[in-house]
């Protein structure tokens, strides 16, 4: 029984196909679906034809915007695939993937190489530890280079590239490829792709093959002590020895192996199926999932190398609460919601760490990374780490803390469903039937409940006020704003306290735009909608130190007395980065146990509570340390409620002496224009405040990077296409806040 489970975990591989937007990779993701003979008609992108971006929303604007999960098979191997969005304000999208995918193929287009959002989902797979192939697609176009693409890699993303095939024919001439390991010839015949011949290297590649077949084998010999001693032994590696050492490189993500190809014209995709076979592991060869057990099945996140419960539950404030939650913001919610996020902490302070292996026999453990209301039912996608669910099994459910019971259990073709018995460690599967999970809950066996690390949320940067067109219309839109939110959660919805509108912040102007339309098209809501806002922040520019705060309270009964010192300085720009996603960290360097331990921990909880207004524009504060020097308590009225207030007050008091800084949103935008319109180009940069960092012509047009703020760029792409007659693109990414332009933003509209 051990043999045959090893086997089916051995030949499981759960990937994701990761790009820039327009580098092909959906493409890609259709001719592996044709290839494996999962469809029986190639979807094409711009018929609308497509398997994976089957909302109606992707079809229209021609781009991949929700997940997309699909299963096919492959020489005995069952492969997992989720097809990921390549633009940027979907980046969630991309991380909540990421976070539970065992390999990747990164797509890159052969006339850009690596663009801005490539970059980006090349950083998040890094942070994950996601081992990586690469496809250089678009070898057929017109200014396709694998060489230069494959510079760009190297000097941009910095990986060890190791190439394994050499093109056949250039540009509209390219038919087929060189396998450099078996130094065999792949060709396509001009019936789109649908025959591949296998001959001998063509007389007037074999020398160049034969060159990039030694450097291969150096390369590879550098970094694998077996291949260096075969390599000095023999002066060559053969095929079953380079394979296997590839293998090894590609799973410890000491290098990444490099096919071509063109997947519109089904020119590549059986090789990059072998690879993906052959290199990427499977759940098996993977290390355990590692969580934290022993009667903690309320936290949201770990300790160690797991994001900081108290400094960062995104997920939790802005993703997971219920309707009233999102639609009455308020002081007091801050309060209970700190309260919420501090007795995680400490809930985790007793935690034991516990891991759970790929093997269908464990207890059963999986994480949730996506949640999607569709005419099946509310479906929760899983990805099973350990143990076996069959339909109707209970399960305990991290984020509520409850029983929840499976209902059907689905093996996921895009909005296609097969039902399944059971579901077994390794798979990636949906489920219906789970009233209260949420994207990042975990489900466990009830007898030996475990919560994993759930994908991280980020900030939103942009807001819009909504309404509904008429007044009876307005509750339908508070509940349809809701499910929204339970969908995405790095969409945040709110109630404005001074101006009472109903505000959604997401990540971009297209993140919302999309959102609205969502509501628009499956309700048939007649929604109103404001101009974008982006979402500011203040940090500490000088600090203060020694600032001595009092709360004393007599009011008849039990008095309240809290005495704290606290420092404020800044943080640097590596802890604000390393540190809390709110970029704020605490510590105490009280003595002599003037302030007790429980009352040092209100203090810190009272400090959160005051960064959520600063004193400058009433934005979030980020970027600060705070510390608790000294302190004094009183035998009867001390208590944590009055450290906390005075936590609370005090840092307020400190902040409005020290010095502060606006923060605002800034992006890198990569603008591809005809050369005759980069002048006008960087005059309109120029005049958005934004700042050149590069400029080069490839394939004979201009590409511009600047860094512009985000607040500049709304309304860009009608402008840039009206300075160009339709001829100009663009893409942005973002790259943190930047101090803003005296005045500061007005905080009501923007916080």
């Amino acid at each position: 029984m051990r043999n045959h489970l090893d086997r089916h975990l051995s030949a499981v591989r759960n990937l994701g196909i990761l790009a820039h937007v327009d580098a092909g990779k959906t493409t890609v993701t259709e001719r592996i679906l044709y290839a494996t003979g999962t469809t029986h008609k190639r979807g094409e992108v711009h018929d609308g034809t497509t398997i994976t971006d089957f909302d109606p929303q992707e079809r229209d604007r021609g781009i991949t915007i929700f997940a997309a999960a699909v299963s096919c098979d492959w020489e005995g191997h069952r492969i997992n695939l989720i097809d990921t969005p390549g633009h940027v304000d979907f980046a969630d999208e991309v991380e909540r993937s990421l976070r539970v995918l065992d390999g990747a193929v990164a797509v890159f287009d052969a006339v850009a190489g690596v663009e801005p959002q490539s970059e980006s989902v090349w950083r998040q797979a890094d942070r994950h530890g996601v081992p990586r192939i690469a496809f250089v697609n678009k070898l057929d176009r017109v200014g396709a280079d694998l060489d230069a693409a494959v510079a760009s890699i190297r000097e941009r993303l910095h990986p060890v590239p190791l190439v394994v095939q050499l093109p056949i024919g250039t540009e509209d001439g390219f038919t087929g490829v060189v396998d450099l390991l078996r130094m065999r010839a792949l060709t396509w015949s001009d019936d789109g792709g649908e025959t591949a011949v296998e001959d001998v290297v063509p007389e007037g590649l074999r020398e160049e093959a034969l060159r990039r077949r030694r450097l291969l084998e150096e390369a590879v010999a550098e970094r694998h002590p077996a291949a260096l001693e075969e390599f000095c032994d023999r002066e060559t590696l053969s095929a079953e020895t380079l394979s296997g050492a590839l293998r090894e490189l590609t799973r410890t993500g000491d290098a990444v192996v490099v096919l071509c190809g063109s997947a519109y014209r089904n020119r590549g995709i059986e090789p990059l199926l072998d690879a993906v076979v052959a290199y990427l592991p499977s759940p098996s060869d993977v290390p355990p999932v590692c969580g934290m057990a022993g009667g903690v099945a309320g936290m949201r996140n770990t300790k160690g190398g797991m994001r900081d419960t108290a400094d960062g539950m995104h997920g939790t404030v802005h993703g997971m609460h219920e309707t009233a939650d999102r639609q009455h913001e308020s002081a007091d919610r801050q309060h209970k919601t700190a309260d919420r996020r501090h007795e995680t902490a400490d809930r985790m302070q007793d935690a034991v760490g516990e891991q759970r292996p790929a093997d269908p026999a464990a207890p059963f453990a999986a994480l949730a990374f996506k949640v999607a209301a569709t005419p099946t039912g509310r479906l929760t996608y899983l990805r099973v780490y350990s143990g076996t669910i069959e339909k109707g099994d209970t399960v305990w459910e991290s984020g509520a803390r409850r029983i929840e019971r499976i209902g059907r259990i689905l093996r996921v073709q895009a909005d296609r469903h097969a039902q399944l018995e059971r579901a077994v460690a390794g798979d990636i599967v949906a489920v219906i039937g789970l009233k209260s999970a949420r994207a990042g809950s975990t489900l466990s066996a009830p007898g030996a409940p475990i919560v994993l690390e759930p994908p991280g949320v980020a900030d939103p940067v942009v807001s819009v006020a909504v309404e509904a067109r008429t007044g009876t219309d307005a509750d339908r839109l508070v509940s349809a704003l809701a499910r929204l939110a339970e969908e995405d959660p790095s969409l945040v919805v709110r109630t404005d306290p001074e101006t009472g509108q109903t505000v959604l912040s997401g990540m971009g102007e297209l993140h919302l735009e999309v959102a609205v339309e969502k509501i628009r098209r499956s309700l048939g809501l007649e929604v109103n909608v404001g101009r974008p806002r982006v979402t500011y922040r203040e940090t500490v520019a000088r600090g203060v130190s020694g600032v001595v705060f009092r709360h004393v309270k007599q009011d008849g009964g039990a008095g309240q007395f809290a005495q704290i010192v606290l420092d404020v300085e800044p943080l640097d720009a590596e802890e604000a980065g390393d540190g809390a996603e709110t970029g704020f960290t605490f510590r105490s360097t009280v003595v002599g146990g003037r302030v007790p331990q429980e009352y040092v921990r209100a203090v810190e909880a009272g400090c959160r509570d005051a960064l959520a207004e600063g004193p400058v524009g009433g934005h979030p504060v980020t970027g600060l340390r705070v510390t608790l020097s000294d302190g004094a308590t009183h035998v009867k009225d001390s208590s944590e409620m009055a450290f906390r207030t005075a936590g609370r007050l005090g840092l307020r008091e400190a902040l409005r002496g020290c010095a502060m800084v606006v923060l605002e949103p800034v992006v890198e935008v990569t603008v591809t224009v005809p050369e005759d319109a980069v002048g006008g180009v960087l005059g309109d940069l120029a005049a958005r405040r934004g700042r050149v960092t590069d400029s080069a012509v490839r394939g004979g047009s201009a590409v511009v990077t600047a860094t512009v703020p985000l607040a500049e760029l709304f309304g860009y792409a009608t402008r840039l296409r009206s300075r160009t007659q339709g001829r100009g693109t663009f893409s942005a990414r973002p790259t943190g806040y930047a101090p803003a332009p005296a005045p500061a933003p007005a905080p009501a509209t923007t916080r």
